[in-house]
């Protein structure tokens, strides 16, 4: 905390020009009338260790991490939660009173909070999960589907070992699918994630087929720019429960924003529209 008892807290990340969390959590500081700020730094790779070790001597109570750092803050920090280690990767910091750096992953949280808020008869157990894409994404939201009680997991990745290192790594409930055959593999699915940026704003296309998709079934998309991708358009035509990327994004936040802000914020109409501004 700094001299003026006001806390502060930032989002690093290289670049960070882009990020919606300083929209986010300073409409959460407004509408709490709490002190504080929330500010983005662009930090390069070399210099994190070095930030990271001066920001609670000036008053920041915490931070979140985005690309390129989140795998490289776990050498950093000095705590890691067991979900962070998992995942391999941190997007939380809480910075303690003692300077030491505590690292969490809170991505899995809001993917299935997201999930939990807009599809609220959603059961998990149901039927097998359908995931696209093997990244550091894909790690935090394969973690939370087994941890909800998804079943088995069928994943699928155009670098196909990436897939395989998922499944080497969390076991016989996933099923690594060829990206070719990705199309087919929807039709088992009751649960399917795109966890790729295919479809995102300025990347390719998401190209693999959606005529098997169950109806019914629940589709959704960490991509939230555009926040209707043509996936999600798509299975809505097929009949199916879409949710957007955008709620993952602002659940995430939340548990990084109670612990230092001390009050739990609403994820609400008014929160979507604060970060879509």
């Amino acid at each position: 905390m700094s001299e003026t008892g006001i806390p502060l807290a930032a989002v690093i990340g290289s670049p960070v020009a882009h990020s919606k969390s300083p929209q986010l959590h300073n409409h959460w500081l407004k509408v709490n009338g709490l002190p504080g700020f929330y500010v983005p730094m662009d930090v390069k790779t070399d210099d994190l260790e070095t930030v990271l070790r001066s920001l609670p001597k000036m008053g920041f109570v915490g931070a979140n991490i985005t690309i390129p750092h989140k795998e490289k803050v776990l050498e950093i920090a000095d705590q890691i939660t067991d979900r962070a280690t998992l995942i391999g990767a941190a997007n939380t910091l809480i910075f303690l009173q003692d300077g030491k750096i505590h690292a969490d992953n809170t991505d899995g949280y809001g993917f299935i909070s997201n999930i939990r808020q807009n599809a609220p008869d959603w059961d998990p157990a149901a039927s097998p999960a359908a995931v696209l894409g093997a990244g550091g994404a894909a790690r935090a939201v394969v973690t939370s589907l087994l941890d909800a009680g998804v079943p088995e997991i069928l994943i699928s990745n155009r670098t196909k070992v990436r897939a395989e290192a998922l499944r080497a790594d969390f076991g016989k409930r996933l099923h690594v699918i060829d990206w070719v055959q990705a199309g087919n593999m929807l039709e088992e699915a009751a649960t399917v994630v795109n966890t790729t940026s295919l479809g995102m704003i300025g990347k390719p296309p998401l190209r693999v087929p959606l005529d098997g998709l169950q109806r019914g079934a629940l589709v959704t998309d960490l991509v939230y720019a555009p926040l209707k991708t043509k996936f999600l358009a798509e299975a809505e035509e097929l009949g199916c429960h879409i949710v957007d990327g955008l709620g993952m994004l602002l659940h995430q936040a939340v548990p990084g924003f109670e612990r230092w802000f001390g009050v739990r914020p609403e994820v609400d109409s008014a929160t979507r529209a604060a970060a879509l501004r």
